[in-house]
């Protein structure tokens, strides 16, 4: 069956779509078959990069390697069972089709609570959880005391990602490897750096997640998006010289698809 990766939080402007897309052609260009859903409805940014993606492609002549894009399906309220949910369907349906022609499924999940968002987690074999490095961030993963520095319990996200576990416990699946990804770290060993990895570190012992460096900020990201680049395809479209910021860039993707240990993954790139 095919490997489900989850990337998820329930607050927007985390580098969700930034993270999934680079993991999913991080993953095309190992060779893997790979596809992707994206279930913000509404913004849709992940599947609106693969669309600018395979459009430049076509317009550029370049071939470059490609998730398979899923779309939910729309389903009519008549053919569903008594009592099933109808996003529920949706997303089966979607899943059923991509298990036979991928290796990785990615879900791209919205910065909201949502039943779609709801479910996406239960199915989760990695669930990739980007944080912002501050604690209006972690404030999304536990509750904190800012004068004793104690984390006082879990907040909604972790209740939600508990949930998750509990059902997949109830239907033998395997455990979620959850990864909670810290991006947008300072280069500086900043006070509130620290302080923030070491409520990460602390929490992380607690409810079970591991924690690892997610990306820097960085204009290419924004730049790429138009052509639905990544900075895996600079080559490809003639950049010969890489700068020290594409460079650092492309070493910190290559450290978080080794951190995410994958399944028959050996990162060569």
């Amino acid at each position: 069956m095919a490997h489900i990766i989850v990337v998820g939080n329930e607050k927007g402007g985390s580098g969700k779509s930034t993270t999934s897309m680079h993991i999913a052609i991080a993953l095309a260009r190992l060779g893997q078959r790979i596809g992707v859903i994206d279930l913000d409805l509404r913004q849709r940014s992940l599947g609106r990069y693969i669309e600018n993606r395979q459009a430049y492609s076509e317009q550029s002549g370049i071939e470059l390697p490609t998730p398979i894009l899923r779309e939910l399906p729309e389903v009519d309220r008549d053919s569903l069972d008594p009592g099933e949910n109808i996003h529920d369907h949706r997303l089966s349906v979607a899943m059923s089709g991509l298990e036979q022609e991928a290796d990785f499924i990615l879900i791209d999940c919205p910065g909201s609570h949502t039943r779609l968002s709801q479910v996406a987690h239960s199915l989760a074999d990695t669930l990739i959880t980007p944080l912002n490095d501050s604690f209006v961030d972690f404030d999304l993963l536990a509750r904190f005391d800012p004068y004793s520095g104690k984390v006082l319990g879990p907040s909604i996200y972790s209740e939600m990602v508990w949930n998750a576990r509990q059902l997949r416990a109830q239907a033998g699946l395997r455990p979620i490897d959850w990864i909670v990804l810290r991006n947008r770290l300072g280069t500086l060993q900043m006070h509130n750096k620290r302080k923030v990895g070491q409520a990460l570190e602390d929490l992380s012992r607690r409810i079970g997640f591991r924690v690892v460096p997610g990306f820097s900020e960085r204009v290419v990201f924004r730049e790429l998006f138009p052509r639905g680049l990544t900075l895996l395809d600079l080559r490809d479209i003639g950049v010969e010289q890489l700068s020290m910021s594409n460079i650092a860039a492309r070493q910190e993707l290559r450290d978080l698809v080794t951190a995410l240990d994958l399944p028959d993954i050996r990162v060569t790139f």
